[in-house]
């Protein structure tokens, strides 16, 4: 089992650290702020106060020995950017971090970080995304050709079996999971008809998925 460290507890990283923990995974908390690590009790029992920027004190508190940091420190820069330059001189093969700026993700790849994030900036462009397409239409990126699309059932598709082959003869989609009164169904066994309130799952590539939104 991998072990992490999950450097800087605001509100990103916390909330990194107790889902990392109720994985089951082996985590250690660390923020310099003894108040910030007070509800993280509950989920974690490694917990550190330290200067992240000090590496003696990430050497002494066994950071040198995960394989994975997560350096959640993007408000204070230059805590962030000695943060990744101790991790990488620990020798931690995988350090995912945390930057506000594309100025800043910047450094820190050039640094080492084997992958930088924008919490902010993604959470910004999938709302607008949500909001523009349709409120009632999600769609989660799987790689750079294939997408998940979860919505209502369309007009053109109440009454329509979920084992018809008109999802891949028309609109070349796969159904993964669909959703009727409540009860959530992955299993095709039975002839169900899909009714106007039920939401369904469907499975293939950018541009068909992107294709559908234009439809409803």
């Amino acid at each position: 089992m991998k072990n992490y460290a999950v450097i800087g507890m605001g509100k990103f990283g916390f909330h990194v650290a107790k889902g990392l923990a109720q994985q089951g995974l082996n985590v250690i908390g660390i923020d310099n702020d003894e108040d910030q690590m007070h509800e993280l009790n509950e989920f974690l029992d490694d917990i550190v106060i330290l200067d992240s920027t000090d590496i003696k004190a990430l050497r002494e508190a066994g950071v040198g020995n995960v394989d994975v940091a997560i350096v959640s420190i993007g408000e204070h820069i230059e805590a962030s950017i000695l943060t990744v330059m101790a991790l990488k001189d620990l020798g931690v093969e995988t350090v995912i971090a945390k930057a506000i700026t594309t100025v800043h993700g910047q450094i820190l790849s050039k640094l080492g970080a084997t992958k930088v994030i924008y919490p902010e900036m993604e959470s910004a462009k999938k709302l607008v995304k949500q909001t523009v397409e349709n409120i009632n239409y999600e769609t989660i990126d799987l790689s750079i050709t294939m997408k998940i699309a979860k919505l209502k059932v369309p007009d053109f598709w109440v009454g329509v079996s979920i084992l018809s082959s008109v999802f891949e003869n028309n609109h070349d989609l796969k159904p993964i999971a669909y959703k009727h009164q409540g009860i959530w169904h992955t299993s095709f066994e039975n002839n169900n008809l899909l009714e106007k309130e039920d939401i369904i799952v469907v499975l293939g590539n950018s541009q068909n998925i992107d294709a559908l939104s234009k439809k409803i």
